[in-house]
């Protein structure tokens, strides 16, 4: 069936079976935000996406090809690669815009220079990049989100089945459009810090202006900073509620590749 025998049968052949269901798993959860953090150790990858195959094998007939070791068996195995990473990578860029978002922030507060190790990317990335990413993250596991999103790899199989997971130009380019989602939910994260920020910005140079006398640097900084401190305070509720919808749409995007 494989045309690579061990002499174990049916269990030989359950074990394909399973190996091969696992390709478009392991290749989400690689893709994704949290599953793929450089922090996962790999062994608990491999566990998770074997328990989550070992399901999906009791639910669905999915069946490896007949020759797995074959150019049809690898042009198999490379579209159930193809369907994963693209379930992940939707996941990754809604986790995106929290960090650009950031990345406006730090810039107008003056900590652009803050920066801290991403564990998701292993990159540098600012420190508020980081606060809202833990925000985000928390919210998206208090909500269920991730087992929606889990929910909807195995529904995958479903409505991409093996030897028909080519996605075609029209999901590749809607994938490619979610990155406006992306851009429109960074700017909507930073829109009420960065107000603050700017009257603040204006009323710093008003009195520079006033008064030639004072430090603009040494007086601009620091209230910019306690400014942006205080609006991110006065902002936690709101950016709860941004959070929240954040999950909410990256679980609609996602469910989104799956309609044909």
């Amino acid at each position: 069936m494989i045309a690579l025998s061990f002499g174990f049968g049916g269990v030989e052949a359950e074990f394909w079976r399973l190996l091969f269901v696992m390709t478009r798993i392991g290749a989400a959860m690689i893709a994704a935000p949290f599953f793929g953090a450089g922090t996962v150790p790999p062994q608990v990858r491999v566990i998770a996406t074997g328990a989550i195959a070992v399901l999906v094998c009791a639910w669905t007939p999915v069946q490896p090809p007949p020759a797995l070791f074959s150019i049809y068996g690898f042009l198999a195995v490379a579209g159930e690669a193809l369907i994963g990473l693209a379930l992940g990578f939707v996941l990754q860029i809604a986790f995106a815009a929290p960090v650009m978002g950031a990345e406006i922030i730090g810039g107008a507060m003056g900590m652009g220079m803050a920066t801290a190790v991403d564990p998701n990317s292993g990159t540098q990335s600012p420190a508020l990049g980081q606060y809202f990413t833990v925000v985000l993250s928390l919210i998206f596991l208090s909500l269920g989100a991730h087992m929606q999103w889990i929910n909807l790899v195995v529904e995958s199989y479903t409505v991409f089945p093996p030897g028909q997971t080519w996605l075609g130009p029209e999901k590749i380019s809607e994938i490619v459009g979610f990155a406006s989602m992306m851009f429109v939910t960074a700017v909507a994260i930073a829109l009420p810090v960065t107000l603050v920020l700017l009257v603040v910005q204006v009323v710093t140079g008003v009195l520079s202006r006033s008064a030639p006398a004072l430090n603009l640097f040494a007086l601009g900084l620091p209230a910019g900073v306690l400014a942006g401190i205080a609006a991110l305070i006065a902002s936690a509720p709101l950016l709860t509620d941004q959070m929240t919808d954040l999950s909410a749409l990256a679980v609609e995007q996602t469910a989104q590749v799956l309609r044909r």
